[in-house]
């Protein structure tokens, strides 16, 4: 959580963009990106430096090499190492102009050159186009940037998922970001563990493998630092993201990066062509996987034609995940409702394979409006365990009725920001919980396999035997097994009826004699 100074440093750069001409939002965060990983490799370099020569021996690793680098240029004519001149912490001090001419001249040639040193970010930074317009924009970026501090991984990580979050606010590219509180329940119901593998097979930004990180982190930090296999791991081996989209690719790895994780395997990839994935298998699939498209056969892989044959993303989708899981791992993902009850034969025959072949663990209903104002397509999250034998008994269903924002166009936040996401810093009322269900569905998810087991279906909550599943042909839709609650309305007894209607004919009675002496 950053707080309002810092908040105010992000915004004034952001607006700086926009009066500057740089009106997309994805450019404006991916110029920012960026200029990040220069900053970064020039602290990394600095850190590589005074290490040497406080044991007085030579640079193990420069990224910064020596020499003059061949430039004959007139900016490097009055002296200076071409190389020196392209650190964040030389050329930030240059006149605009100058600073201008060293970044797009030399600094971004030069970060296209780094594909060649391993890292995840480096390797994506081959089609990195400089797309600032001004050297006056320029100038008031990085003097923003450099002003802000991002010494500590939780600021830095919190900075950049702040301007992730501005993408979504801005109204443009939200198909490329799933609601990060959403994100935290998935994590938080999946619960991975140190040592699994974790992959998200249309990554976007990371944010499902971000929100790992920080999950894996606060659960189990000690336990990972102290163990070098599982340090090891956590750092190479236990993040896996694939989209084939460059520009999702390099902000995704920096916000790895900027989350504590060095080298992330973030490929290009299109997970849903032939030969995307050989032998790969992960414990774990988070994904939000694209909605509503469809593919022609000849360009699909013809594994998953063998799962399932179709041209719908949407399912295609869930036989890769099917095939990226190793036997016993788990997935959490979203899909629109219609995988939940269509009648087509592939959308049968997938829902029968997930319930007669696997496990099929829980469905949690979500509210229209969790991805306005991009779509109010209604959307759920299907919970599964690969298994190749069966093993579903009861399937958890959870209606999510309120997320903690408002459902409409603006999306507002309807509590405090600590009353949010599915880990709020203290119990929730009970009129704070219809505002904000997450926490009671992550509550409720726990015991499963008790106390849930007893609830009726006019419940939030509640259990769907396999064998009533299989009686209404695999329907998994929520309104398929949810009981409307009878409301109960006391009657008076026929007798109570009988006298007040003699009292009220006497009354009449008695006023209509009345009346007649009256007019008498």
């Amino acid at each position: 959580m950053i707080n309002g100074e810092l908040r105010s440093k992000i915004d004034s750069v952001w607006n700086s963009f926009w009066s500057g001409g740089v009106a997309n939002p994805l450019s404006v965060i991916e110029q920012i990106t960026y200029l990040l990983f220069i900053k970064r490799l020039d602290d990394l370099h600095t850190n590589e430096e005074n290490k040497a020569s406080m044991l007085g021996r030579p640079m193990a690793k420069r990224i910064f090499p020596e020499g003059k680098d061949g430039l004959e240029t007139p900016l490097f004519r009055d002296g200076g190492c071409a190389y020196e001149l392209m650190r964040w912490s030389r050329f930030k001090n240059e006149q605009p102009e100058r600073m201008f001419e060293i970044v797009d001249s030399h600094v971004f040639p030069f970060l296209r050159e780094l594909s060649g040193d391993g890292t995840a970010l480096s390797k994506h930074m081959g089609k990195a186009r400089f797309g600032i317009p001004t050297p006056r924009l320029l100038a008031t970026v990085v003097d923003a940037l450099d002003g802000i501090p991002m010494e500590k991984k939780d600021t830095k990580g919190d900075l950049y998922e702040y301007m992730l979050a501005k993408i979504a606010s801005a109204g443009q590219n939200g198909q490329f970001r799933t609601p990060r509180h959403l994100i935290e329940l998935m994590v938080h119901m999946i619960a991975p563990k140190p040592g699994q593998s974790i992959c998200d097979p249309a990554a976007g930004t990371a944010g499902f493998l971000v929100s790992s990180v920080e999950y894996l982190e606060q659960t189990y930090g000690e336990q990972i630092w102290r163990d070098a296999d599982l340090r090891k791991h956590f750092e190479t081996d236990a993040f896996t993201g694939f989209d084939f989209d460059e520009t999702m690719l390099r902000i995704g790895a920096m916000n790895m990066l900027l989350h504590g994780v060095e080298n992330p395997d973030i490929q290009y990839r299109d997970s849903l062509t032939e030969g995307a994935h050989d032998d790969e298998e992960f414990d774990i699939i988070l994904a939000n996987p694209p909605f509503a498209g469809s593919l022609d056969y000849d360009a699909c892989s013809k594994d998953l034609q063998r799962i399932v044959k179709t041209k719908k993303t949407e399912l295609l989708f869930l036989a890769l995940f099917l095939s990226l899981m190793k036997t016993g791992g788990r997935a959490a993902v979203i899909v629109p409702d219609g995988v939940l009850f269509g009648s087509s034969k592939a959308h049968k025959s997938l829902r029968k394979m997930l319930v007669e072949d696997h496990k099929l663990d829980a469905i949690v209903n979500l509210p229209s409006g969790v991805f306005k104002p991009y779509a109010g397509v209604s959307t759920a999250i299907l919970f599964f365990t690969k298994t190749d034998m069966g093993g579903t008994d009861y399937v958890w269903y959870y209606d999510l009725r309120a997320d903690g924002k408002s459902l409409d166009d603006k999306r507002t936040d309807l509590l405090a920001e600590e009353l949010l996401g599915p880990k709020p810093e203290r119990a929730l009322t009970t009129e704070e919980h219809e505002k904000n269900n997450l926490p009671d569905c992550l509550a409720r998810w726990a015991d499963r396999a008790g106390a849930e087991r007893e609830n009726p279906r006019t419940a939030q909550s509640f259990c769907v035997p396999k064998a009533d599943i299989a009686a209404a042909d695999y329907d998994l839709s929520f309104n398929r097994y949810r009981e409307e609650e009878i409301e109960e309305v006391e009657y008076d007894p026929p007798e109570r009826i009988i006298a007040e209607l003699r009292a009220l004919e006497t009354d009449i009675s008695k006023g209509l004699t009345e009346l007649e002496e009256m007019l008498k």
